[in-house]
Formats: C-alpha cells, structure tokens, sequence
C-alpha cells in the first residue's frame, strides 16, 4: 500500500501543475510559487513538532500527513517524485546511520 499511496498522489499532483490555480488547493501553491511551498513545509513542520509534544497520536499521524503532501508537492514543483526519495532511502537501508553522516560531510 504505502509505495503506490505515494506514486497516486504524485500522479495528481503532476497533473495539478497545469490546473487553473482557482481549480485547486495545489495549482493554487503551484502558482504562488517557491517560496509559498516551503512556508507551508515549515508551517507544517511546526505542527507536526507541536503534535509530537503533545502526545496525541492521531494528531500526529495527521500533522505528519500534512508534512509529508506538502514535501511531495515540493519535490513535483522541483521536477522530482517520491521515487527518488525512496531510492535515497533504500541506498541508506543497512548502512549505520553514523556512517552515513560521515559520508554527507565529505560530499
């Protein structure tokens, strides 16, 4: 389920991009631009950090939800789908996460 949740939403969110910004929430980000992207990525951030003190699953899982559609509609804005993130994750499976981290300072 997770995977194909992922690539469906991507599918939308691509046809999105030449949707009439009045037609939807997303062509609407879309046409504001960058920068009303990532001000609702870090909107978003905030909540989900605000949910997780709260203790609340539910609330959580909502605000991670929220977090997650807005980062996917960045990587669409940006030409990118949860493809290569999965595919950065995959590369990283088995490998410490110390490792990893060195391996960032040096790229």
């Amino acid at each position: 389920m997770g995977a194909d949740v992922l690539t469906r939403l991507a599918e939308v969110l691509e046809a999105r991009k030449g949707a009439d910004a009045d037609s939807s929430y997303v062509a609407k980000l879309y046409a504001k631009g960058l920068d009303a992207i990532l001000k609702k990525i870090g909107e978003e951030a905030t909540e989900t950090v605000l949910a997780a003190k709260d203790g609340v699953p539910e609330k959580l899982v909502y605000e991670v939800a929220d977090l997650w559609f807005h980062s996917m509609v960045l990587l669409a804005q940006q030409g990118l789908g949860p493809d290569s993130v999965l595919a950065e994750l995959e590369r990283r499976f088995g490998l410490s996460g110390l490792a990893e981290k060195a391996g960032r300072d040096t790229q």
